[in-house]
């Protein structure tokens, strides 16, 4: 509606105009611009002004503005809402005779005598409404609203476009009254006491308040002080302006300073940013060595286009920066079909038929998306800030796009998405801990049941055949806002949109993202990576036998890659044929058998034992005992898993598992069964390791050692107690004892 009182502002055509006074007896106002210029219009050319309208009122301080957005029936509580809606049901009474509305929708007894359309007019029926209304009782007409009801009153309620709303007392959805003792200077000196605050030590609200007083006291002298407003109002404001202030304060500084330099990205396409985290896995599973429970970490990459899980890994332990990094591999590979898997779960996108994708990845696909990564997310941890890792997503060209610290809204989806798959599986399994110590049950460990593998498999399962088929909910795409849309979906849109690139790397990207070392070859020794020296055939041909042609930083080194979960071998590039890899063994392992896989971890340790012992080999084979120490135990092998410490039975399964992890890397498209509990496997393979260690040593000596003597010569060669044999029985072994 248009204010036509002296004072009000118009706008006419894009200029404001002030009404100078209103002349309701004649039906004209006069109006005035800035420029002083002053016309008369009549109150119908206004009406019928194509573009007349009320000029926005300024706002009050602190950015607040005087309009605001229509209110509706979701701004009342339930209760009022029922109030509202039973005022409107009296309403529709007196109008229509019935409380809904409308006959078809008549309740039991409708319509009443008094309110009968059919024998009673609308005044009739107003005015038998207010002499109902008038009959409650007046603590229940009071409660209902219903008190001052007369026949105007239903009248104007009856002419409302929203009947419910016109019902519901105006003082439920009144305009907010804001903070009318915050002027403008009030405002500075908030403004600046939070700035000087960002740099101080965390001082408390009452400070806040007395820094207040002090700035407006000696910037605006002639500010009364009785209009600061109190320390309560400024308690409300703060929250209010600034958010919730139960920070630390070195990351209220961290994230001010971050505001201005945050990156704002719109994910608009599959890969574009993929999601890394870490956390540990809620349920206790047995290590495939020992059978000991034990605890893992999932480690998830999550598309935050889709919300695809399009890979995971499970690391007894800890994860280091090489599982990442194969983690990202496997965002690119297609999943292969496993054992018991149907086919609701092969690859059902359209644009791109199945036989093809098996054609090109030389198996049968799964239905989860893959594709090469854009950009890379992770949070600061010690695997994620590795420069290995660092190296690996420059090899695969990802953008690294790392959260801020200590903030995990930056990376939100896949918080949420560790948060669904715990609600959503692993609370329904045996040795589930909870979230939290308290809340966990009275023996997780024993309750374990899964193998590692087996969880993997399980969690496998899961997501191809649940996860990636639900509902997003809230994440619908914008360009469907109100459609239902699960993982699978949004990718295949995609598809249809923007295509998609089928890109499978080859097998040598496993080799590309191992840490590089630049060594010399040592013609006869062969390359010594962290200690170890590593030989192979290859190295002895002529072309190796000289230093590299490589110039520039490394110049004359060769570049050999090492994966640190199994350091038995480092892998060496073909200068003349790229796509061939040589194997290069550690010189410490036996020629006709293998000893178990160790991994950086164990390396260290043995070449620590071998300083500790100070021992100075000339060659790894003498390192080969210490290492079988290490590896294995001094006690019968019968008493393994009663005499080694728990802490060494998790470290001979980690290693294990890494080892497997490194096999199944280097041949991605293997089918492999969930693996049952082999620890007398690995007891086997040390006891061989051993016995072939004695028996080279004693080969290598040359001669055959003598038999030992019988254990009863020893006694009678020395007792005096024998009585010497006769000469005929004498034993030509033993010798003649003197008479004394």
């Amino acid at each position: 509606m248009v204010d036509l009182s002296t004072g009000a502002v118009l706008r006419l055509n894009g200029a404001e105009w002030t009404v100078e006074e209103a002349q309701p007896q004649f039906g004209r106002v006069v109006l005035v611009n800035a420029d002083g210029l002053s016309q008369t219009r009549s109150v119908r050319w206004l009406m019928h002004h194509p573009d007349c309208r009320p000029a926005p009122r300024p706002g009050p301080v602190g950015g607040l503005e005087s309009h605001r957005q229509p209110t509706g029936t979701a701004d009342l509580s339930e209760d009022q809402l029922r109030r509202a809606r039973l005022r409107a049901a009296h309403v529709l009474e007196a109008e229509s005779g019935f409380r809904s509305g409308h006959p078809a929708r008549a309740l039991p007894g409708e319509p009443r005598p008094a309110y009968d359309p059919a024998s009673t007019t609308v005044t009739e029926r107003r005015r038998a409404k207010v002499a109902e209304l008038a009959g409650l009782g007046r603590e229940e007409a009071a409660l209902l609203g219903l008190v001052h009801m007369s026949v105007r009153t239903l009248e104007r309620l009856a002419s409302a476009d929203d009947l419910v709303m016109a019902c519901a007392d105006g003082r439920w959805t009144r305009r907010s009254a804001g903070h009318p003792s915050i002027t403008e200077e009030i405002r500075e000196a908030i403004f600046a006491v939070r700035q000087e605050c960002l740099q101080r030590s965390r001082i408390s609200m009452r400070a806040r308040h007395r820094l207040m007083h002090q700035y407006v006291r000696e910037r605006f002298p002639d500010f009364p002080a009785e209009r600061i407003p109190s320390y309560f109002t400024l308690r409300r404001v703060w929250p209010e302006w600034f958010g919730s202030d139960g920070a630390r304060q070195r990351y209220v500084r961290s994230a001010e300073a971050a505001k201005d330099a945050t990156a704002r990205v719109v994910v608009h396409r599959p890969g574009q940013v993929v999601a890394l985290d870490t956390t540990p896995l809620p349920v206790k599973v047995r290590e495939a060595v020992f059978g000991e429970p034990v605890s893992v970490m999932l480690t998830m990459a999550l598309d935050l286009y889709t919300h695809s899980i399009v890979a995971f890994r499970l690391t007894v332990v800890a994860d280091t920066a090489v599982d990442v990094a194969m983690l990202l591999r496997d965002v690119m590979m297609p999943l292969p079909m496993r054992e018991g898997w149907g086919k609701d779960m092969e690859w059902p996108y359209p644009g791109v038929p199945a036989a093809v994708v098996a054609q090109f990845a030389g198996h049968q696909v799964a239905a989860l998306p893959f594709f090469p990564p854009e950009t890379v997310t992770t949070d600061h941890g010690g695997p994620y800030k590795n420069h290995e890792l660092v190296e690996a997503e420059r090899t695969l060209g990802c953008t690294i796009l790392p959260a801020r610290a200590l903030r995990p809204t930056d990376k939100f989806a896949v918080e949420r998405a560790f948060g669904a798959v715990n609600s959503l599986l692993l609370e329904h399994l045996l040795g589930y801990t909870g979230v939290d110590v308290a809340d966990r049950g009275a023996d997780p460990e024993g309750q374990a049941v899964l193998s590692v593998s087996q969880m993997e498999h399980l969690i496998a399962t899961w997501v191809v055949k649940v996860w990636q088929n639900r509902i997003l909910g809230e994440y619908a795409p914008a360009w469907g806002p109100d459609e239902a849309h699960s993982p699978n979906s949004l990718f295949a849109a995609s598809m249809q949109q923007g295509g998609f690139a089928m890109q499978i790397p080859r097998p040598e990207l496993y080799y590309q993202l191992l840490k590089a070392h630049h060594v010399k070859i040592h013609p006869g020794r062969g390359v010594k990576i962290r200690g170890l020296w590593y030989h192979g055939g290859v190295l002895d041909e002529p072309r190796f036998q000289q230093p590299s042609a490589r110039g520039g930083r490394h110049k004359h080194t060769w570049v050999i890659r090492s994966d640190r979960r199994d350091r038995r071998a480092v892998f060496f590039q073909d200068p003349a044929d790229h796509e061939r890899w040589h194997v290069l063994r550690w010189k410490g392992l036996p020629p006709e058998g293998e000893v178990p896989a160790f991994s950086d971890r164990t390396a260290e340790d043995l070449l620590a034992e071998v300083r500790r012992r100070r021992l100075a080999p000339r060659s790894d084979a003498e390192l080969l005992p210490v290492l079988l120490d290490l590896l294995g135990s001094t006690t019968p092998v019968d008493q393994w898993p009663t005499q080694m410490l728990r802490r060494d039975r998790v470290s001979h399964a980690r290693r294990a598992e890494q080892a497997a992890a490194a096999d199944r890397d280097r041949s991605p498209a293997a089918q492999e069964t969930p693996a049952v509990v082999a620890w007398p496997d690995h007891v086997g393979a040390v006891t061989e390791a051993v016995d072939a260690d004695r028996r080279r040593r004693r080969e290598a000596s040359g001669h055959r050692p003598a038999a030992p003597p019988r254990l009863g010569d020893s006694l009678r060669r020395r007792s005096l107690f024998v009585l010497p044999p006769d000469e005929d029985e004498a034993d030509p072994r033993t010798e003649p004892r003197e008479n004394t």
